[in-house]
C-alpha cells in the first residue's frame, strides 16, 4: 500500500512524480527537492543558499506527512561539481545537527533547472 503526500508549502512537482509517497505505513520516500520557493520560482544564487530552500522544501513536504527532519534516515545529495561539498554541508549541518541520517553525495552531469544541488530523503514514522 502507498499514499502520496502533497503540500503547497514546498513546490509542486515539476513532472509525473508526487512530492513523497508514504510506504507500507513506516517509510516515506521524499522526491528529490531543488532551489524553488513554494511558488515555483528558483531561489539562491550559491550551493549552500540552495542547499538551504532544498532543506526547506524537504522539510515542508515532512510537515505534510506529520514528520521533521529528526525522522529522516537516509538523504541522498545531487552536487553539479563536488566543489560544493564544504558549502553545502555547512547548509545540511543546520537541519540536522546531532545524529544525522545516513548520506550519499554525488556530483551529476546536470540538475533540473541548471540548479547546483538536488537533494531527496527517505524517512520513518
Amino acid at each position: 500500500m502507498r499514499s502520496p503526500i502533497s503540500t503547497n508549502t514546498a513546490p509542486g512537482a515539476i513532472g509525473p512524480y508526487s512530492q513523497a509517497v508514504r510506504a507500507e505505513g513506516k517509510f516515506l520516500f521524499l522526491s528529490g527537492q531543488i532551489a524553488l520557493n513554494a511558488a515555483g520560482e528558483l531561489v539562491g544564487g550559491t550551493p549552500a543558499q540552495q542547499a538551504e530552500q532544498c532543506l526547506k522544501n524537504l522539510s515542508a513536504v515532512l510537515e505534510a506527512a506529520d514528520l521533521t527532519p529528526a525522522n529522516v534516515v537516509k538523504t541522498t545529495i545531487f552536487l553539479s561539481s563536488m566543489e560544493h561539498f564544504a558549502a553545502v554541508n555547512e547548509a545540511y549541518a543546520k537541519t540536522f545537527p546531532s545524529s544525522p541520517p545516513a548520506r550519499s553525495t554525488v556530483a551529476v552531469a546536470g540538475l533540473p533547472r541548471g540548479v547546483d544541488v538536488e537533494i531527496e530523503a527517505i524517512a520513518v514514522y
